[in-house]
């Protein structure tokens, strides 16, 4: 007997009026690739064309999660060798992002289980995002020498008070129920009620209003709002109102409680350069007039990331050796100089991001 062949990394097909879009490396908790996010482009184009689709679902394969983000070793090994994986890969994962946040048909993304990184970014834009009693969703990237990016300042900047910019400078994790507070989801829907309500988005009219499909979803939904988080929203607030990474660490300081004492230890395992620059863009992403704004910024700094040691280094401390010790570079916040910095914010000409109209 000859072996069945392998399932693509990408499965795209019509079930009913749904284009289902399901990431299928279930393995690698359904990291995204290069070649993925180009099948997820040309599958959007068939499923725009298409009048018999009426909406979008997105779905991770296997138990795990939607998404444990981008392909991060293939990036560090890019990296290593003063590859251009970080300038294709991240131009087009971002002009995704864009068009997901703006695509014409409703499209709904099942946020269960661990959703990271490039996963939030082809989820979180979505217009109907539904998550689980089993989300785990994060933006890690200052562990990795990196930032929150995919769009992900945008969305965190526009979270209630201070509680962005305290998951995108410690990577701490939302629950279902947090992500709805924090602007990156809509509902909560019991993880075994999933196939149901998946079942009925495949019998959805082709026209049928965003709206009608939103009370389907609440239907299924629990109607929690707000997580564990929220309810130290306060705290968050005084600790992470200021524009600067010394005067947030001083106030956690000043604080002297166990909560800002665990703050405080999260942050010291941060590459401090990471931290000033996650800080500084989400600072210019409250002003933005867009998403495509901060995608552009993000672009910029992502690029300068890519070159940096301490991408590198945080990679192989958490993907490649998993020693869970990095060395960073900088070591202390204190020692981030605007010389540094500068790059990451510079305009980069012929390589500037841009966006079909």
């Amino acid at each position: 007997m000859n072996a069945p062949l392998p399932e693509p990394d990408l499965i795209a097909r019509r079930e009913g009026s749904a284009g289902i879009i399901r990431l299928n490396r279930p393995k690698a908790i359904n990291a995204v690739t290069l070649e993925m996010f180009r099948e997820i482009e040309t599958a959007l184009d068939a499923f725009e064309a298409d009048p018999a689709v009426a909406l979008i679902v997105l779905e991770g394969a296997g138990e795990r999660g939607l998404c444990a983000g981008g392909d991060i070793r293939a990036l560090y090994e890019s990296a290593k060798v003063k590859g251009d994986l970080g300038k294709v890969l991240w131009r087009e994962e971002y002009v995704l992002n864009a068009r997901i946040a703006k695509f014409v048909k409703p499209y709904v993304a099942f946020m269960d289980g661990i959703v990271m990184g490039g996963g939030v970014g082809l989820s979180a834009h979505g217009r109907h995002r539904v998550v689980t009693e089993r989300t785990r969703l994060a933006m890690p990237e200052v562990g990795l020498g990196f930032f929150p990016d995919v769009g992900g300042t945008w969305l965190l900047s526009h979270a209630p008070g201070e509680i962005g910019s305290y998951f995108g400078l410690t990577g701490q994790t939302m629950n279902g129920p947090d992500a709805i507070h924090a602007g990156f989801a809509d509902a909560v829907v019991p993880s075994a009620q999933l196939g149901a309500l998946r079942e009925v988005l495949t019998r959805i009219r082709p026209g049928t209003l965003s709206s009608e499909i939103q009370a389907v979803i609440a239907g299924f939904a629990t109607g929690e709002t707000s997580g564990p988080v929220a309810a130290i929203e306060p705290q968050i607030d005084a600790w992470f109102a200021h524009d600067r990474m010394e005067d947030i660490v001083a106030a956690l300081r000043r604080d002297g409680s166990e909560l800002a004492q665990a703050t405080l230890k999260t942050l010291a395992e941060k590459s401090p350069r990471g931290m000033v620059v996650t800080l500084k863009l989400l600072r210019m992403a409250r002003s933005a007039a867009s998403l495509e704004q901060c995608l552009v910024r993000e672009y910029r700094a992502a690029l300068e990331v890519f070159a940096s040691d301490d991408f590198r280094e945080g990679v192989r401390a958490a993907v490649i050796d998993k020693d869970r010790n990095p060395t960073w570079s900088p070591p202390r916040i204190e020692d981030v100089t605007p010389e540094m910095l500068a790059p990451y914010f510079a305009e980069i000409g012929a390589d500037e991001l841009v966006f079909d109209q």
